[in-house]
């Protein structure tokens, strides 16, 4: 009973996880990650002030940050939803507390994912922090990176946590190739980390403004298909901003090279997980590791047209929220795949 009330509210948490996923995308996207100028009211009230006694108090007490209602919206409805998922994870610890206190005092020995429950809460409790600096550090990119990062590593934790506590028959495990299973599971295990690295050369891009520094040019960038790029001060995480960055204070070239890294990084991706779905053709004959291995390859080829998108109309916002969102999913099929592989042996 218990393992299946931390299922369900492993999947409501998940639900959530995503849509404070895309949430965080389109107040990236439309700039209003400073809609805001505290942490974590808005000019020191619960909503957005919107009335002129409100907007007359909050830019007295905030001068230096006029009121913006329809910038600060889309920060504060993240930070609701943000707030939400994370008391969500809070009573699911409290309840993996109550039933390991139970079980201790009747001898009960029950198998419960703890260190994952309770890593979730410190992840979550992180994430909050990163939150505060965001706004407080006036979107610095390596924390803004960072907590895109946290973003999409506990939305994976929360469905590789439903996974864990669903209830699975032995239907369409492996019978047989069992010497090849450890490769097989090498190769999904370096396809995750490949598109975990490319989620973060994306949020690289976003928090560095980087988006349209090739403009609509495909292959090429800016009249070359190898133009002037600066790597080294383009990928500097000690680099130090100013007061405020919104809007990015990179050069031309470090933008460039930022975005021409990710257009690579996209090629490397999509070239590893069509080999890797090859090589894993051999398992084809499990129901499971076949259908996680085609949501793979469809999710992925989705995930390049959105790119391919984005580039031909210069990212417009209900794109660029799409492809974030399907980012999410990828990493999430990949999990699942992952997943599955590792149950091969047991």
């Amino acid at each position: 009973m218990y393992q299946q009330r931390i299922h369900r509210v492993a999947i409501l948490a998940t639900l959530f996880a995503g849509v404070v996923v895309m949430l965080g995308a389109w107040t990236r996207l439309v700039d209003a990650g400073l809609g805001c100028p505290d942490w974590p009211g808005c000019y020191g009230f619960l909503s957005v002030p919107e009335t002129p006694e409100q907007v007359k108090i909050a830019e007295m007490r905030f001068p230096e940050s006029p009121v913006e209602v329809d910038k600060g919206w889309p920060e504060m409805i993240h930070r609701y939803f943000a707030s939400t998922l994370g008391f969500i994870i809070l009573c699911l610890s409290a309840y993996v507390w109550r039933v390991q206190a139970v079980a201790r005092g009747s001898n009960d020995r029950r198998t419960l994912p703890t260190k994952h429950i309770y890593g979730l809460l410190v992840l979550v409790i992180c994430q909050g922090m990163f939150g505060m600096w965001t706004v407080t550090l006036k979107l610095w990119p390596q924390v803004v990176s960072a907590h895109l990062l946290g973003g999409f590593t506990t939305l994976a934790l929360l469905f590789l946590l439903a996974l864990r506590t669903k209830n699975y028959s032995d239907e369409g495990r492996l019978v047989g190739l069992s010497h090849a299973v450890y490769g097989f599971k090498k190769i999904a295990l370096i396809g995750l980390v490949l598109v975990f690295v490319q989620i973060f050369l994306g949020a690289w891009t976003a928090s560095n403004y980087a988006a349209l520094a090739c403009g609509d040019e495909l292959p090429g960038c800016q009249g070359s298909l190898w133009p002037e790029m600066d790597f080294i001060k383009g990928f500097d995480l000690t680099q130090e901003v100013g007061p405020n960055y919104l809007g990015g204070t990179m050069d031309n070239a470090s933008r460039v090279a930022i975005q021409v890294a990710h257009r690579i990084g996209a090629l490397i991706v999509t070239a590893y997980l069509v080999w890797m779905a090859f090589k894993l053709g051999s398992l084809r004959s499990n129901r499971v590791i076949k259908q996680a291995v085609n949501i793979v390859l469809v999710v992925l080829g989705i995930q390049i047209l959105l790119g391919l998108s984005n580039v031909i109309w210069l990212v417009p916002l209900s794109i660029a929220v799409a492809h974030n969102a399907v980012g999410a999913v990828l990493l999430m099929s990949m999990v699942n795949l992952n997943f599955h592989l590792q149950r091969l042996e047991k």
